[in-house]
């Protein structure tokens, strides 16, 4: 079939690009634009990449990689043997006619932020905050289980391949630092965390994940876990409703119950969260998600579902919290923009960490947070523990000014691939009562159903028994989830934590226990 012209809604003399920088990259947000403002509407058929490089006159390869991230993240699709069209999204959602590319400084300021500490520059708990004893109890007995220390073994989740970072770099870095400090370093630093840190992180935002912020929108904390628990302090009085992925962090359920949250656990279906459920809560202020790679599923968010939230909070007047714990690691194209990219309302506050991509041990991590959020949000962290550790900050701006960190990023992606692929390569087959193994596409663990609760516990006793460390993904949900016990069964396995070698000899090791 022939292809069709260039439509009248689509007028690619309207797209200016600037040659000194990266072409696909603007081109993919150009298109996005138009998409979400409505210049493109759904079911609009776009050119041929040769006829759309041919008018902008560009490479056929930059509009071949913009077009893959917008396949990607689900604004186009391709019909077999019909060229590829502007993809179906929700036409009731007021969020996908508002949203734009106006960066976050543009948010209105004027937001009601029923921030649920009064007082904060007191260093005192509310009464309203003290936990019955009633509460307590249920929140002791929900077992939260903290990670697994000392080394890492397979198949371990949540960590990264920090066998391979550069602490030879790291090093130099720090020494230099202390070497000849400046003086004004070692007083008492900004609660909102070292300027040029902040800076540095906002630019990487921009130019790697597509979310347009500013360093005034980003607070340094000791790590995301930190994040989550000033979320849940100031955004959650008690007795709120709070929505919870279920299956889900259950660290992330732990912190907003401590601030007195009432958790309703929202089960998460191919495309996320499901925002039929979480519309039918009544009372719920917010919402905690993983869009990137849904934790422990893996499920990537689809676009059309991260409309819906985005509608859901501003229809509320809520929160969303999204915790891009490994959003770095996508093993085909480009990173997803994250969920916070799409809101112009102000409504997403943005969790990151550096500890998915260097080690879990730095602690280091940051909040990107609507405006009208920053300045109650820092003056709290100053209340709880001044500000982060200083050189490690300024090690950390160092090392991502130089280079090394965007560096690191793209060798821990293809180790974490390596890794990946020598797991799905020697994986016991026909173990019975286990599924097959999903297709990865991000992510630094994967998840593989369990016929029942009783063959989980026996696969995971066995490994254990030969050195093999393997999460129940039975523990990730609410104790009072309405599933079944068969359909909370499952395996949850990291998969970058070790080297190859070590995933082979582990695997050797399962093959022998689960087949014998």
């Amino acid at each position: 079939m022939a292809d069709a012209p260039l439509s009248l809604s689509f007028n690619p003399a309207g797209i200016e690009l600037d040659r000194r920088q990266g072409l696909s990259r603007q081109l993919y947000q150009a298109l996005r634009v138009r998409v979400l403002d409505g210049r493109l509407v759904s079911g609009t058929r776009l050119p041929a990449s040769r006829d759309l490089a041919a008018a902008l006159c560009i490479s056929r390869n930059s509009v071949v990689r913009a077009y893959d991230q917008l396949y990607a993240e689900g604004f186009i699709e391709g019909r077999i043997g019909d060229g590829t069209y502007v993809a179906q999204l929700p036409q009731t959602s007021p969020v996908a006619k508002k949203l734009s590319t106006k960066v976050s400084t543009g948010f209105s300021t004027g937001l009601p932020t029923a921030l649920s500490t009064n007082s904060l520059d007191l260093p005192v708990i509310p009464s309203s905050k003290v936990i019955h004893n009633e509460r307590f109890d249920r929140i002791k007995n929900n077992h939260l289980a903290l990670p697994p220390s000392g080394p890492p073994r397979a198949f371990r989740v949540g960590v990264p391949a920090f066998d391979l970072f550069p602490f030879d770099v790291w090093a130099k870095l720090n020494a230099a630092f202390w070497r000849k400090p400046d003086l004004q370093m070692l007083c008492y630093g900004d609660p909102a965390g070292d300027e040029r840190l902040r800076d540095l992180i906002a630019a990487y935002l921009r130019s790697s994940r597509g979310l347009q912020c500013t360093a005034e929108q980003i607070v340094i904390t000791s790590g995301a876990q930190q994040g989550i628990s000033l979320c849940a302090q100031l955004l959650v009085e008690p007795g709120d409703g709070v929505a919870i992925e279920n299956p889900g962090y259950r660290a992330a359920g732990h912190a907003f119950a401590v601030a007195g949250a009432t958790l309703h656990g929202v089960a998460v279906d191919a495309e996320g969260l499901s925002c039929a459920e979480l519309n039918a809560l009544s009372g719920c202020r917010l919402a905690y998600v993983t869009p990137s790679h849904q934790y422990p599923t893996g499920v990537v968010m689809s676009l059309a579902r991260r409309l819906e939230l985005l509608a859901w909070a501003e229809r509320n007047q809520g929160w969303i919290v999204e915790d891009d714990y490994d959003g770095e690691y996508r093993y085909s194209g480009a990173p997803l923009a994250p969920l916070a990219a799409l809101d112009q309302q102000g409504r997403v506050l943005y969790v990151g960490t550096f500890g998915k991509v260097a080690f879990p041990a730095l602690r280091l991590g940051y909040l990107v947070l609507p405006p009208a959020l920053v300045e109650a949000f820092t003056q709290r962290r100053a209340v709880d523990m001044r500000h982060s550790e200083v050189s490690t900050q300024a090690v950390m701006a160092e090392f991502m000014a130089t280079g090394h960190f965007q560096r690191h990023i793209r060798r821990m992606r293809r180790a974490a691939l390596s890794r990946l692929n020598r797991l799905l390569s020697g994986w016991p087959k026909d173990v019975a009562g286990v599924g097959q193994l999903p297709t990865v596409a991000a992510g630094l663990h994967l998840t593989v159903a369990v016929e029942s609760l009783a063959r989980e516990q026996e696969l995971i006793e066995k490994a254990a028994s030969v050195d093999v460390e393997i999460n129940p993904l039975s523990s990730y949900w609410l104790p009072d989830s309405t599933l079944t016990p068969e359909q909370r069964a499952g395996l949850v396995l990291g998969f970058a934590a070790v080297r190859e070698a070590d995933i082979s000899a582990a695997l050797e090791r399962l093959r022998r226990v689960w087949l014998t």
